[in-house]
């Protein structure tokens, strides 16, 4: 059974999480990866490591993150792999939050991620090939106290993910949405002695959206759960 080829990756809303693992795991599986976030320059450990090529974005701004495309285009580094990992969450009592912070919030989370998939789609929408992911998380299913903001817009995301899913699957371009359902360990988070793979592993993460990519049209996912055991159902 033939499984999708892809050449090109682009990560948007890279960190030392997550993206970071994708980055490593996209260029070990023999794809040219870029990368994108506000700001690049914490982005150059990870650039000398794998070889990406760093661009400054703010995904929430509509020619910032056409520039982004463009660029790529002019590159001969159109992606046929888009991932959207970036996120804004503001907390606190509902009658307290800025409504301009939670507006900044929503625009990250969701707005972004509609932008980003706008470009992407049209580019691959010309092959009819290519897959967009986007990073998702246990408030887009459900919505905890104190964490409204979070929810608006992790809620968008989802139901923009199945929208597309919808529309362009029949096309050729696999939209999955990932529902991170737990924390992540970093070196800032590590996982508590007592209580060994309680934090979600980014490696491990990274390796179930690759599984992903390399599903057959024929057995596409349009979301996908990852937890640790400790997480509840």
């Amino acid at each position: 059974m033939d499984k999708p080829t892809y050449r090109s990756a682009l990560i948007v809303g890279t960190g030392p999480g997550l993206s970071a693992s994708l980055a490593r795991l996209f260029t070990r599986n023999g794809l040219a990866v870029a990368v994108a976030a506000r700001q690049t320059d914490k982005l150059a450990a990870l650039v000398k490591e794998t070889g990406a090529a760093a661009h400054a974005c703010n995904a929430a701004d509509p020619k910032d993150v056409a520039g982004l495309f463009e660029t790529l285009d002019a590159q001969g580094r159109t992606p046929d792999v888009v991932v959207y990992n970036a996120s804004n969450r503001v907390r606190g009592p509902l009658v307290e939050l800025s409504p301009d912070d939670v507006r900044r919030a929503i625009d990250i989370s969701a707005f972004g991620a509609f932008l980003v998939s706008q470009q992407a789609a049209r580019r691959m929408l010309a092959k009819n090939h290519g897959a967009i992911l986007l990073s998702g998380a246990t408030a887009g299913v459900k919505g905890f106290a104190l964490s409204a903001t979070f929810a608006m817009g992790k809620f968008a995301l989802r139901g923009l993910a199945q929208s597309m899913a919808r529309e362009l699957s029949p096309k050729g371009i696999h939209v999955a949405h990932f529902v991170i359902d737990g924390g992540i360990r970093s070196a800032a988070r590590p996982v508590p002695a007592d209580a060994p793979d309680s934090l979600l592993d980014p490696d491990a993460i990274a390796e179930t959206y690759w599984a992903t990519l390399q599903q057959h049209r024929s057995a596409w996912s349009w979301e996908i759960e990852v937890r640790p055991w400790v997480e509840k159902f």
